[in-house]
C-alpha cells in the first residue's frame, strides 16, 4: 500500500510540475515565435503561486535561482525571492514511522525525550526538539520521504524551462547554473556529508569566541538523519531594531563566520539565509545547517582578493586576470566592462575606509537595480557569457549575506575588517590549509 500511495504521489506531483512549467512555456514560445508579449509581471505571480503550492525542492530551487543574478528575467527573480521554505511538517505518525526506518523499531528508547511537534519545517526536511538519555537537550533534524524522487522529478522540468528562456533570452547561458543547483540539491540530501561539513566548521572557526557551531551524535545520525546538541538562541531577525551597537556586533560576529573560512580555507556556508543564524543571549552567533557548502580552488580565492586591488587601484589587467581565475574565457571589452559594474556594487563597502552601511535595499531585494542594470549591458554585448560554475553561488551567497547586513542595518567599517582578514594572505598557505583539513574532515 505504501509503495503504491508514493507512485501515485510521485505521479500527481510530476503532473503539477509539469503544468506549471508546461504553462510558462507555452507563453515563452508564443512570445519567441509568434510575436505575442508576455506580460512578466503578471505571470511571474502566477508562476510564484504555483511553486509555493507546490513545496519540497522546487520552492528550493526557486529561491535559490531568486538569489542569482542573470539567472531569470528581473519580474521572475523579484517575485520569486518572496517565497518562504514553509512546508507543512509531517505528522507524528508518520515521523514514528520515518524514525523507525533510521534507527529501527526501538528508536525511542534511545532518547530521553522526543518533541512530537516539529520546532521547524522546511522545504526538504523539519527539526524536533528531543534530549539524551544523559540528559543533553538536542536537535534531530529529519528528511521527508522520497526527497530523490521529487529532486530528479523537478530538475528535469527545471532544464526545460531553462532551455526555454535562454532561446527567449541569448544574453546569458544557464548551463553551469543547472549543474551547479543540481549538485548543491543532491548534497543537501546526504546529512552524513552534512555531519562532515558540521565538523569541518567547528574546526575552522574553533578559535572564534562569538562564533558557535554544534557537536555531531553520530550514534543518533543516519544518511537522512542528522542530531546535533541543541543551540539556544533567538532568531537574528528579532534584533533588527535592536540598539546600533548590538546590531553592529552581530555583523561583526556574522562577518567572521562566514569569511574565515572563505579567505583562509577556500570554504564557504553556501546558504546565508536569515534562519541559518540565532542570536544567544551574550550576542554571540550560532551558525546553523551546513547542506549547501562549497570548496574554491585556491586560485579562485586569489582572484576574488586580486579583484578588490584591481578595483582599489584602476587596474584593468589585474582585473581580467582575475576573472579569468574565476573561470571566465574569451572575454571582450563590453563584458569586462559589465563585470566590473557588478565588482564595484559588490566591493564597494571594503573599498572605502570608512564606517558605512553595506547600502540600501532596492524593493526589498539586495542589489536589484544594479543586476537589472548588468542584465541589460549583457544584452548588447556580443556572443553569450558563460557564467563560471564557482562563481554562481559565490555570488548568490554574498548577496546573500549583504541582505542579512542590510536588514541590520549595521555600521561598520568594512574596508578595515577585509583587509585585516586578507593581510597575510598567501595562495600556498591556504592551499595547504585547504589540503589538510578536506583530507581530515571530507
Amino acid at each position: 500500500m505504501d509503495d503504491e500511495t508514493n507512485i501515485t504521489k510521485r505521479i500527481t506531483r510530476y503532473a503539477r510540475t509539469s503544468a506549471t512549467f508546461s504553462n510558462l512555456a507555452i507563453k515563452l514560445a508564443r512570445a519567441k515565435y509568434l510575436g505575442h508579449e508576455i506580460n512578466r509581471e503578471t505571470h511571474s505571480k502566477d508562476l510564484m503561486e504555483a511553486l509555493g503550492s507546490l513545496k519540497g525542492p522546487l520552492l528550493k530551487v526557486a529561491q535559490l535561482l531568486a538569489t542569482i543574478p542573470n539567472a531569470l528575467p528581473k519580474e521572475y527573480a523579484y517575485e520569486l525571492q518572496k517565497l518562504q521554505a514553509n512546508a507543512p511538517a509531517m505528522g507524528w505518525v508518520f515521523v514514528k514511522r520515518r524514525m523507525k526506518s533510521e534507527l529501527g523499531k526501538d528508536w525511542q528508547k534511545q532518547f530521553g525525550f522526543f518533541e512530537k511537534e516539529a520546532i521547524s519545517a522546511a522545504s526538504l526536511g523539519q527539526v524536533h526538539k528531543a534530549r539524551t538519555l544523559d540528559g543533553d537537550d538536542i536537535a534531530c533534524k529529519l528528511q521527508y520521504p522520497d526527497m530523490k524522487t521529487a529532486i530528479d522529478s523537478d530538475l528535469s522540468q527545471l532544464k526545460l524551462i531553462f532551455s526555454l528562456f535562454e532561446k527567449y533570452d541569448k544574453a546569458i547561458s544557464t548551463e553551469f547554473i543547472y549543474e551547479e543547483l543540481k549538485e548543491r540539491l543532491n548534497e543537501e540530501l546526504d546529512y552524513e556529508q552534512e555531519a562532515k561539513h558540521n565538523k569541518l566548521f567547528k574546526h575552522m572557526l574553533r578559535d572564534e569566541k562569538n562564533v558557535f557551531v554544534a557537536d555531531v551524535f553520530e550514534e543518533l545520525s543516519t544518511d537522512r538523519l542528522l542530531t546535533t546538541n541543541w543551540l539556544e538562541g533567538s532568531s537574528i531577525m528579532d534584533y533588527m531594531d535592536a540598539d546600533q551597537e548590538t546590531r553592529n556586533d552581530i555583523a561583526l560576529n556574522l562577518f567572521k563566520a562566514w569569511y574565515i573560512p572563505l579567505y583562509y580555507y577556500g570554504i564557504i556556508h553556501g546558504d546565508p539565509h536569515p534562519g541559518n543564524y540565532t542570536i544567544r543571549e551574550d550576542l554571540g552567533l550560532n551558525l546553523l545547517d551546513f547542506g549547501c557548502v562549497r570548496v574554491f580552488p585556491p586560485k579562485f580565492i586569489g582572484g576574488v582578493i586580486d579583484l578588490y586591488h584591481a578595483l582599489r587601484d584602476e587596474d584593468n589587467e589585474k582585473a581580467i586576470h582575475a576573472y579569468e581565475a574565476w573561470g571566465f574565457k574569451n572575454l571582450n571589452d563590453d563584458v569586462i566592462e559589465t563585470l566590473n559594474t557588478w565588482a564595484r556594487f559588490l566591493y564597494g563597502p571594503i573599498l572605502e575606509d570608512r564606517v558605512r552601511k553595506i547600502g540600501e535595499i532596492d524593493n526589498e531585494v539586495y542589489g536589484k537595480d544594479i543586476a537589472e542594470k548588468v542584465h541589460e549591458e549583457l544584452r548588447k554585448a556580443e556572443g553569450m557569457v558563460t557564467i563560471p560554475k564557482e562563481f554562481v553561488f559565490m555570488d548568490r551567497a554574498a548577496l546573500g549575506l549583504g541582505s542579512i547586513f542590510l536588514h541590520l542595518k549595521a555600521e561598520v567599517n568594512w574596508h578595515s575588517l577585509f583587509n585585516e582578514m586578507t593581510k597575510d594572505f598567501d595562495i600556498n598557505e591556504l592551499e595547504k590549509r585547504q589540503k589538510d583539513v578536506l583530507d581530515k574532515f571530507l
